[in-house]
C-alpha cells in the first residue's frame, strides 16, 4: 500500500454535510453509555419498632430491591456527571453531544425499573390491606404483628425505589431539554450574528490590507505542497494517484457520453407509458450521479492515502471534488425529470424552453455554490483574514441571488411571450412550469438573500442559500419517489399485470380488493416519504436527529398528557383488535345467514333479526375489548356518557328514537324482511332492518330508506303480516242485452283456471251495477302469494277479454266492425219505420194505376 496508510478517511462524511450547510444534523451515537464509576449510595432501610421478641428476618424481596437500587445509583451518578458537563462555562457542540448521547438508554432502564416494580408494589399493598387496620386498643397477635411489619417494610422499600426511579426519569428528561435548548440557542446565535456589511468601505479597505498576507500564506501552502510532493512522490504513489485520476476521468467521461445512451430514452418514441418514463428517469439519474460520486471519491482517496497533499489543503480538494459531484447530481436530476432534449420522456407537463431554462438555472446555481464552497475551504486552509471570508460568502450570496433573479425574470418573459403568441391560450403556470406562488416565493428569497448579504448578515444569507438548494433537491427527489410509488406499487396492483393476476389467482382477492390495497399502499408510501422529507428539511434548522427519533419513539410507545398516557402503539393495537373482532363478528354473521339459519325452520324475518342482533352484540363486545386494552374502564366512560346524555337532550333525540325503534322492530317483529308493506305512497319489499332505519325496495327497483321511528309511530300497511295470501280484483263491463248469470259463470271459470288462484275460498263475482249500456261485474279471487298480484291480474284480464269477446258479450269496436248496435233507440227506430211506410204506399198506388191505365190503352 502506498505511503500514508496510517491516515484514514475521516473527513468525507463530515465535509459533505458541512459543504451543504448540514453540519448541525449529525446523527447521534448508538443509544448507550460508557460505564461510569458507581458511587456507593446509602441504603436506607425502614427500621421496625424493637419488639420484645428477636427482630424479624429480612424479607426476600430486599435482595431484589438492592439489585435494583444499585442500577438506579449508577444511573444517578451518570446523570449527575452529564449535568456537570452542561453546567460548564463554555459548552461546545462536542460537550452537548457527550451529554446527550446515552441518555435514552438510561431512561429506558429507569422505565424498565418502574414497570418492574409497579405490579410488585400493588401486590405488596394488597397483601398489607388484607391484614386490615392496626387495632388501636389491645395487643395484636405475635404472628400478625410480625407479618404486618414485614409487609410494611416491603411496601416502604418498593415505594421508595419507585419514587427514586421516577425522580431520575424526570432528571433525564431535563438533561435532554437542556441540550436541546442550548443547541437551539447556539444555532440562533450563530445564524443571526452580524458581520461587517458589504457596502461598508472599511471592509474593502481591510481586505486590501490583508491581501498581501493571504497571498504569502497561499504561496506557503503551494510551497508545502511541492515539498510534500517531492518527498512522498514515489513511483508507487504517483502510479496510484494517476490510476485514481484516470478512473475519475473515465467515469466522468462515461457519465457525459455513455450514460445517456444507457438510459434507453428513444427520441423517436411519441407516447411512452408513465412506467417507462420513470424507469428511464431513474436510469438517467443514477448513471449521471453514481459515476461522478465514485470518480470524486477515487481522487480524494488517492490524495489521502498517498500523502501528496498537506493535511490543511485536503479539505480544499474535498470541497472541489464534492462540488463536481454535486454539479453532476443537479444536472442528472434535471435531465432525468425535465429531459430538455427529449420532450416525450418528460415526467411533468412543461414546455421545452421552460425545461431548458430550469436546467440552466439549477446548474448555474450549483456551479456558483461549488466555487464559493471551494474558496471558503481555501480561506480556511490558509487561515485567511476574516474580512476576506466575509467578502467571499457575501459575494457568493449576491451572485446566487442575481442568477436566481435572472432566471425568474426569464421565466416571466417566457410566459408573456407564450401568452401573446397566436394559437390557443396557454396558462403561464403550464407554460413555464413555475406557478405564480413559486415565482413569488423565489423573488422573496432573492430579496432576503441579497439584503441580508449587503447589510452584514452573511451567515444568514449563506444559510438561506444552502436551505433553498437543500429543500429544492428534497422536493424534486420527493416528486420522483412519490411518482415511482404510485406507478410501481399502485399501478402494479391496479393494472392487469402479472403480479396482480398472480395475487388474484393465489389469494382469491377480487380486483376491487386489490385496488383498495393499492390505494392504501400508495397512501402509506406517500405518508412515509413526506415525513422523511420533512424530517430532512427541518434537520439543518437546529433540529438534532437524536431528539427527533426520541420524540417519535415516545409518541409511538407512549407519552403522558396530565394523568392520561397516549401511546400510538397501544392505539394501533386497539384498532387492530377492533378490526379483528369485526372480522370475526362478520364471519359469524355470514355463517349464521348462509349455513346455520337456513337449515332451521325459522322464517326469513326471524333469521334476519337473529343475524342482526348477533352482529351488534359482537360489535359491542369488540368495542369493549378495544376500550379495555386502551385502559378506558367503565368509570372513565362516565364522562362520555354524561356528554352523550347532554347531546341527546339537545340534538340526538331522533337518533336515539330511531335506535330504540329499531330494537323494538327486531324484537316484536311487526315488520320482517321480505314483507310487502305500504308506507305513505311507497310500496315495496322490506330488504333490511337495522337499528336506525329500514330499507324498502319498491317495484321500480328504487330503495326507500325509512327511519324506524316512522314505522313504530306511523301507519304501515303490511300485506303479508299474517300470511302471504293476497287478493286480486278486476272490473268487467258486459252488454246489457246479455245474460248476467252466464257472464258471471264465465268470469268464475277464467279465475278458477289460473294456477295461482286459490280453490278455497273460491273466486266469486259481484254484480256491481246495472248500467244503461252495460252491466258492471267485479271478479274477486284469492291468490297464493301477494307478490303474484300483478301477474295474476294481468293473466285474468287477458283470459276474461278473450272469453267474453268470443261469445259477443263484449262487442268489437272500431271502423272495421260490420254491425254497430246502439242501445236505447228502439222507440225512435219504430217511429222512423212508420213514417217510411206511410210514404211508400201512395207511391206504390200511383204506379199501379198508371200501369193499369197503360195496359188498358189499345196497341198500335
Amino acid at each position: 500500500m502506498p505511503g500514508g496508510t496510517g491516515r484514514r478517511l475521516r473527513l468525507v462524511p463530515v465535509l459533505a454535510a458541512g459543504w451543504l450547510g448540514l453540519a448541525s444534523f449529525v446523527p447521534g451515537a448508538v443509544f448507550g453509555q460508557a460505564p461510569q464509576p458507581a458511587a456507593p449510595a446509602a441504603q436506607p432501610a425502614a427500621q421496625p419498632a424493637a419488639p420484645a421478641k428477636p427482630p424479624a428476618p429480612k424479607p426476600v424481596v430486599s435482595e431484589e430491591i438492592k439489585t435494583v437500587r444499585d442500577t438506579l445509583d449508577k444511573a444517578k451518578d451518570d446523570l449527575e456527571h452529564r449535568e456537570k458537563i452542561l453546567a460548564g462555562e463554555t459548552v461546545g457542540s462536542g460537550d452537548l453531544t457527550r451529554a446527550r448521547d446515552g441518555v435514552d438508554a438510561i431512561a429506558d432502564r429507569i422505565r424498565h425499573v418502574i414497570d418492574l416494580t409497579t405490579p410488585r408494589l400493588e401486590a405488596a399493598r394488597e397483601r398489607l390491606t388484607q391484614l386490615g387496620p392496626k387495632p388501636k386498643e389491645g395487643a395484636e397477635g405475635e404472628d400478625v404483628a410480625r407479618e404486618r411489619t414485614e409487609r410494611e417494610q416491603a411496601v416502604a422499600e418498593i415505594d421508595e425505589t419507585q419514587r427514586l426511579a421516577k425522580s431520575l426519569l424526570v432528571q433525564s428528561d431535563q438533561i435532554v431539554d437542556q441540550v436541546t435548548n442550548k443547541r437551539r440557542a447556539a444555532f440562533t446565535r450563530g445564524l443571526f450574528e452580524r458581520s461587517t456589511a458589504l457596502v461598508t468601505p472599511d471592509l474593502w479597505m481591510r481586505i486590501a490590507a490583508d491581501i498581501p498576507r493571504d497571498v504569502r500564506a497561499l504561496q506557503n501552502a503551494v510551497s508545502d505542497t511541492a515539498d510534500l510532493f517531492a518527498r512522498n512522490g514515489t513511483l508507487t504513489n504517483l502510479l496510484f494517484l494517476g490510476i485514481a485520476f484516470g478512473i475519475s476521468i473515465a467515469l466522468y467521461f462515461g457519465r457525459r457520453n455513455i450514460a445517456p445512451r444507457l438510459g434507453r430514452r428513444d427520441a423517436k418514441a411519441t407516447d411512452p407509458s408513465q412506467r417507462k418514463k420513470l424507469l428511464a428517469a431513474w436510469r438517467v439519474f443514477l448513471l449521471g450521479t453514481v459515476p461522478a460520486v465514485l470518480g470524486s471519491y477515487a481522487v480524494y482517496y488517492a490524495l489521502d492515502v498517498t500523502n501528496l497533499l498537506p493535511m490543511r489543503l485536503l479539505p480544499v480538494a474535498g470541497a472541489i471534488l464534492i462540488g463536481l459531484a454535486f454539479i453532476a447530481f443537479v444536472e442528472a436530476l434535471a435531465d432525468a425529470l425535465l429531459s430538455p432534449d427529449k420532450p416525450s420522456w418528460r415526467t411533468t407537463t412543461m414546455t421545452d424552453a421552460a425545461a431548458s431554462r430550469i436546467t440552466t438555472l439549477a446548474v448555474s446555481i450549483a456551479v456558483v455554490i461549488t466555487v464559493v464552497k471551494s474558496v471558503e475551504a481555501l480561506n480556511s486552509a490558509i487561515s485567511a483574514a476574516l474580512p476576506i471570508s466575509i467578502a467571499t460568502r457575501g459575494l457568493g450570496a449576491i451572485a446566487t441571488a442575481l442568477i436566481l433573479a435572472i432566471g425568474l425574470h426569464r421565466f416571466a418573459d417566457t410566459a408573456e411571450k407564450e401568452e401573446a403568441c397566436f394559437g390557443p391560450y396557454v396558462a403561464p403556470e403550464a407554460a413555464t412550469g413555475i406557478g405564480g406562488p413559486a415565482r413569488l416565493l423565489g423573488w422573496a428569497a432573492v430579496a432576503v438573500i441579497g439584503a441580508a448579504a449587503l447589510v452584514g448578515y452573511v451567515a444568514f444569507s449563506t444559510f438561506l442559500i444552502d436551505q433553498l438548494v437543500w429543500t429544492a433537491s428534497l422536493f424534486v427527489l420527493l416528486f420522483l419517489f412519490i411518482g415511482s410509488a404510485d406507478t410501481f406499487i399502485g399501478g402494479t396492483l391496479r393494472d392487469d399485470t402479472k403480479i396482480a393476476t398472480a395475487l388474484q389467482a393465489n389469494t382469491g382477492l377480487r380486483k376491487r380488493s386489490l385496488n383498495q390495497i393499492a390505494v392504501l399502499a400508495t397512501g402509506f408510501a406517500r405518508v412515509v416519504l413526506i415525513l422523511v422529507a420533512a424530517l430532512l428539511a427541518l434537520a439543518p434548522w437546529g433540529l438534532d436527529s437524536t431528539d427527533v427519533f426520541t420524540s417519535v419513539r415516545s409518541a409511538f410507545f407512549g407519552f403522558k398528557v396530565g394523568d392520561v398516557t397516549i401511546s400510538l402503539s397501544t392505539i394501533a393495537l386497539a384498532v387492530g383488535l377492533l378490526v379483528l373482532g369485526m372480522a370475526v363478528t362478520r364471519a359469524i354473521q355470514r355463517w349464521l345467514e348462509n349455513t346455520y339459519l337456513p337449515a332451521t325452520d325459522l322464517d326469513a324475518g326471524l333469521r334476519n333479526s337473529i343475524s342482526t342482533i348477533a352482529g351488534y352484540c359482537g360489535f359491542l363486545l369488540t368495542l369493549a375489548l378495544a376500550f379495555s386494552y386502551l385502559g378506558l374502564s367503565l368509570e372513565k366512560l362516565t364522562i362520555v356518557a354524561g356528554a352523550l346524555s347532554v347531546g341527546i337532550g339537545f340534538g340526538l333525540q331522533s337518533i336515539v328514537n330511531n335506535f330504540v325503534s329499531g330494537l323494538l322492530l327486531l324484537w316484536e317483529r311487526p315488520i320482517r324482511v321480505g314483507d310487502q308493506v305500504l308506507i305513505g305512497d311507497s310500496e315495496g319489499i322490506v330488504k333490511r332492518i337495522s337499528v336506525r332505519s329500514t330499507e324498502i325496495q319498491t317495484f321500480d327497483r328504487s330503495a326507500v330508506i325509512v327511519p324506524n321511528s316512522n314505522l313504530i309511530s306511523g301507519i304501515v300497511k303490511n300485506r303479508v303480516r299474517g300470511d302471504r295470501t293476497g287478493r286480486v280484483s278486476i272490473t268487467v263491463n258486459v252488454l246489457r242485452n246479455q245474460d248476467p248469470v252466464r257472464a258471471a259463470e264465465m268470469l268464475v271459470a277464467c279465475a278458477s283456471a289460473h294456477p295461482d288462484v286459490l280453490k278455497e275460498p273460491p273466486p266469486r263475482v259481484v254484480f256491481r251495477k246495472i248500467g244503461d249500456p252495460f252491466l258492471e261485474f267485479e271478479l274477486i279471487a284469492m291468490i297464493i302469494d301477494v307478490s303474484f298480484g300483478l301477474k295474476v291480474q294481468n293473466d285474468l284480464n287477458f283470459a276474461v277479454f278473450k272469453s267474453l269477446s268470443e261469445v259477443g258479450m263484449i262487442p268489437a269496436m272500431g271502423p272495421g266492425s260490420s254491425n254497430v248496435v246502439v242501445q236505447g233507440l228502439e222507440p225512435f227506430q219504430e217511429a222512423m219505420g212508420r213514417i217510411a211506410s206511410s210514404f211508400a204506399e201512395p207511391r206504390g198506388d200511383a204506379n199501379g194505376s198508371a200501369g193499369r191505365r197503360e195496359a188498358e190503352m189499345p196497341k198500335g
